[in-house]
């Protein structure tokens, strides 16, 4: 039976699918010609991350389909709905990537209240001839311990998030509103661990109490955090978007970082991917990176076995 990666898969799925007897290419196939290809070469299950698109057109045209796979969290590149609709199998991998991401948010954390983001584009311009003047600029760094994240959506990401925050001892105002309360276990190197149990609070709450404020919700129809939201959240707060792109309003963000009423922002997902707004490009305010939370050698070995693992039992 085959299968076709269209957007990559790591080593790991490649042996797991062919262990499992599966035969799977991983020829980029531009979106226009993915139909023709699809059929010309009898593919039973598509596996696609953020670039490629499975809409009710591909699924109409390719009748020989019968699995279509997501290797990460979100499917808002796809037609779940219609698909399942029509008979196929539409899976994911919503575990894998929870800690790379996570750890993204911190390293853009990190960095942002410490001016990293700023500092790598000052220092190779400036740093020899203006090293006393940047060195004031970049004094007034702040400690994370002590401090209060706000996380908005709290599951496995959220609550990976957590995990990360707890053990620099910082404390964790979560919302979500589809859980009351969740045990967060940190562990650490030695084979111990500590259950800590959280206990969500409202989404005002979240917003007015957090130094920090970062999201991990679904594709929304509309941002969960604009002008009003950032009125709500303390002066000199930060605000991280690793979620989905339009999750933050941009035009807001912008206008409260230059009201100096958010401190900073940290932006891994954009509402014009691949051409985010040259606005939050150019921003001193704003840490940026392209989409890359779930982009780990440890996550993407995960998604492929993940996904191989389905692909046999739905399949094989």
């Amino acid at each position: 039976m085959n299968i076709h990666a269209n957007d990559g898969i790591s080593q790991s799925g490649i042996d797991a699918l062919a262990g499992f007897g599966f035969t799977l290419t991983t020829t980029n196939v531009a979106q226009e010609q993915l139909i023709n290809y699809i059929n010309e070469n009898n593919i039973a299950g598509i596996l696609v991350r953020s670039a490629t698109t499975v809409r009710k057109d591909l699924i109409d045209a390719c009748p020989g389909l019968k699995l279509i796979g997501r290797g990460g969290v979100g499917m808002d590149n796809i037609d779940v709905d219609y698909a399942r609709e029509k008979g196929l199998h539409v899976i994911n991998t919503p575990a894998a990537s929870s800690s790379s991401v996570a750890e993204l948010v911190f390293a853009h954390l990190f960095g942002a209240v410490r001016f990293l983001y700023d500092a790598n584009r000052n220092m190779p311009l400036d740093g020899e001839t203006k090293f006393k003047a940047l060195k004031k600029a970049y004094a007034g760094g702040t400690e994370l311990r002590g401090k209060t994240l706000g996380i908005i959506g709290f599951g496995r990401i959220g609550q990976a998030t957590a995990k990360i925050a707890l053990g620099l001892g910082m404390d964790v105002a979560a919302y979500d509103p589809f859980m009351n309360e969740a045990t967060v276990t940190v562990d650490f190197f030695n084979g111990q661990s500590v259950d800590i149990n959280i206990k969500t609070r409202s989404f005002d709450e979240v917003l007015a109490q957090s130094d920090f404020v970062t999201l991990h919700v679904p594709a929304q129809d509309k941002p969960t955090i604009g002008a009003a939201e950032m009125a709500k959240m303390k002066k000199g707060a930060g605000l991280i978007n690793a979620a989905r792109g339009g999750v933050v309003d941009e035009e807001a963000l912008v206008n409260a970082l230059e009201s100096k009423h958010l401190s900073f922002a940290a932006l891994d997902t954009f509402v014009n991917e691949p051409t985010p707004a040259v606005k939050l490009l150019m921003h001193p305010s704003i840490s940026l990176t392209p989409h890359i939370g779930a982009a780990t050698n440890e996550a993407q070995d995960r998604i492929g076995t993940e996904l191989a693992q389905q692909i046999k039992d739905l399949l094989g």
